[in-house]
């Protein structure tokens, strides 16, 4: 009886959260309530990423070491006894009540997000006759994508922020990002925009920004961002020492290794090094789209401020990834890096409307729905 109280409680909060937004696109001119919900969803996730890299970069990931509520309960304040006796057992430990309340606004946040996805279901189920089974469709398939991802948030905390559930949770969260633009987008005449992009040259730019956010989430997850404290050698050298199979050891948890020994400086240093010298590459793909983007984009402005975004965006994420290293870490650069690497992401996303090769894949979408 307990647990079902316990999940009405957060069902009540995520639907007061949930309201908010809606309440604010119910009462703005323009689009549909449909189409300002998706927009919505956007936002909402790309700023639940960034607070899910404030959590863990705040330490707070295990502020309630429970799942789904802090100690058997729908909040801090109802487990404040528990909190301060933790907290009086390890003055410098994951429990405090900040941290409780920043990984609960976390959770509150994500449960937000499936419930405005449950709205736009049902949203999607009353424009059957309009629209067709195509938005009913995809929005069956974002509901089970949150409830993964809300899977692997679960397993977070109870697997101890084990590196590799981490990781693919972020993952996860820039693939439900790119998912709802598309969705979003859908409504825009996706099949009328002129085939400015190279299909080759996106996928080649998807793949590898996918591949550098892995190899950064390895770095947060392991907190190896101050393994090479130099800029821009790592430890005086351009070729430091390595070991790839000790830092790339997928299934360990956190600070060990796969023979469950603490994992070596060399091995940290190795998985920084990784992100660091594999950034290179994926400036010079994304810097060459955004580029040959703004020498054919003269007479489609939307496209053009795209680019601009995207190229902006890049000399960001060079500069908070110094700053990183020679600044120790600060707490705004890496949130900022954070939100740069899912900001790239939704700008390719957009970018994909001028491409033929995803011309091709929703024109083939279109006939098997």
């Amino acid at each position: 009886m307990n647990g079902f109280f316990l999940l009405a409680e957060l069902a009540a909060i995520a639907i007061i959260f949930a309201g908010i937004p809606l309440l604010y696109v119910w009462r703005r001119p323009g689009y549909s309530l449909f189409q300002k919900l998706n927009w919505v969803l956007v936002f909402m996730v790309f700023d639940l990423i960034v607070f899910g890299a404030f959590t863990r970069l705040s330490d707070s990931g295990l502020g309630c070491p429970d799942w789904p509520g802090c100690y058997g309960t729908s909040n801090p304040w109802h487990a404040l006894g528990e909190i301060q006796l933790a907290e009086a057992a390890m003055p410098t430990g994951p429990v405090t009540v900040l941290k409780a309340w920043i990984e609960m606004i976390h959770r509150y946040l994500a449960m937000t997000v499936g419930a405005l996805i449950l709205i736009q279901l049902g949203l999607a189920f009353s424009k059957i006759k309009s629209m067709g089974k195509g938005p009913l469709l995809g929005s069956f398939a974002l509901l089970l994508l949150v409830c993964i991802q809300g899977a692997f948030g679960a397993w977070t905390v109870t697997l101890k922020l084990q590196p590799i559930i981490v990781t693919i949770h972020l993952m996860l969260a820039l693939v439900l990002l790119s998912c709802l633009t598309v969705y979003a987008q859908r409504n825009q005449q996706l099949l009328a925009k002129p085939k400015l992009i190279s299909g080759k040259l996106l996928f080649i730019a998807f793949v590898v920004l996918a591949m550098q956010t892995f190899l950064g989430a390895w770095v947060s997850t392991n907190y190896a961002v101050l393994a090479c404290p130099d800029f821009p050698t790592c430890m005086g050298t351009f070729m430091p020492e390595t070991a790839w199979k000790e830092g790339f050891s997928v299934w360990r948890e956190l600070g060990m290794n796969a023979q469950g020994e603490y994992l070596s400086p060399i091995a940290l240093q190795t998985i920084h090094w990784a992100h660091r010298v594999f950034a290179i590459g994926v400036m010079a793909v994304l810097g060459y789209l955004g580029i040959s983007i703004l020498r054919i984009s003269h007479d489609v402005p939307e496209l053009r401020r795209i680019a601009q975004l995207l190229l902006a965006l890049l000399i960001l994420q060079v500069l908070t990834g110094i700053s990183n290293v020679v600044f120790q870490w600060p707490l705004i650069a890496a949130l900022m890096h954070t939100a740069g690497s899912a900001a790239l992401v939704f700008c390719l996303v957009r970018m994909s409307q001028w491409s033929s090769w995803t011309r091709s894949i929703g024109v083939k979408m279109a006939k098997l729905l």
